[in-house]
């Protein structure tokens, strides 16, 4: 999702959505940065999420085919229920882009973003509960190794190295994201965003330690599956269960610091839009405007 990319808050919203992610999120294609893309990407969604999903799971045949069919609904139901509330979601954000925001205002789009994304990965817990029972040890086994593959590029981006280097990492590719939407930051701006970045107080440890907790509730609770019947009400809740534990971690030490955290980097893109010029304001709302375009036309018969 580009705003919440714009918005400094991807972390956030990777780290909330680590498992389903991209289940709940057909809406893979709005993490593209280039609209002419987008429509592209999104017709192609289901293929792509197939292909993600089995990354992961290395399905059979008869899984692959019956994943298939379950996203092709989901994107049938996001065409028609999602996409309408991001086209008006861009229409009124036009607007704000040439003003100042707050933070509060950087906190509702936040929390609406993460409600959009819960409601998706929802949508999913009936072929999730299909699945699930259908799985073999195998594939539990090959789940968590790419679990473990994952962990080590993530810790090589943002464990590895002094603190400096680590910041430098994490700047680099919100300034990247940020000069995406409003054009290139000047010195003064990406002092204001160092700055920023800083006072939000990332909290590398606490992040591994829940993303770890994550992926070993997910492989509890397909373990807990196998024995069950495909499709079963049991399963299904489960299922629902760990996606609200994903989306709200059971771990109140991590509940608090990631309100704290996003509290403080509303705080942070905040400021670092009221820094803007209104060139790159303009940009900013040109760029909304063509996201509309294409989410329109996504929703056209």
């Amino acid at each position: 999702m580009p705003l919440l990319n714009f918005f400094g808050l991807r972390t956030l919203a990777r780290l909330s959505a680590r498992w389903f992610a991209i289940i709940g999120a057909l809406m893979v294609v709005f993490a593209l940065s280039g609209c002419s893309s987008l429509r592209l990407v999104y017709n192609n969604a289901p293929n792509l999420s197939l292909w993600w999903l089995d990354g992961y799971f290395d399905f059979d045949s008869d899984q692959s085919e019956r994943m298939r069919a379950d996203l092709q609904g989901l994107q049938k139901w996001h065409r028609a229920e999602e996409l309408p509330l991001f086209a008006e979601m861009f229409k009124n954000l036009q607007v704000s882009a040439e003003q100042p925001v707050t933070a509060e205002q950087v906190c509702s789009l936040y929390a609406y973003m993460q409600t959009r994304a819960q409601v998706a990965s929802e949508r999913m817990a009936p072929a999730l509960g299909a699945l699930a029972p259908t799985l073999q040890p195998n594939q539990l086994d090959h789940i968590a190794r790419e679990f473990e593959k994952r962990n080590r590029q993530w810790r090589e981006d943002w464990m590895d190295g002094t603190p400096v280097e680590v910041t430098d990492r994490r700047v680099k590719r919100l300034v990247e994201r940020a000069e995406s939407f409003y054009g290139r930051l000047d010195p003064a701006q990406l002092t204001v965003l160092r700055t920023q970045l800083g006072l939000a107080g990332y909290d590398v440890q606490l992040h591994y330690r829940e993303m770890l907790r994550r992926q070993q509730d997910a492989l509890q609770i397909l373990r807990d599956q196998r024995s069950g019947e495909a499709g079963n009400a049991g399963a299904q809740t489960e299922l629902r269960a760990l996606i609200g534990r994903t989306f709200r971690s059971p771990d109140l030490a991590f509940r608090q610091y990631t309100a704290r955290f996003t509290a403080k980097s509303c705080a942070a893109v905040a400021a670092m839009h009221n820094s803007t010029t209104h060139t790159q304001r303009q940009r900013l709302a040109q760029t909304l405007k063509d996201y509309e375009a294409d989410v329109q036309a996504l929703t056209a018969p």
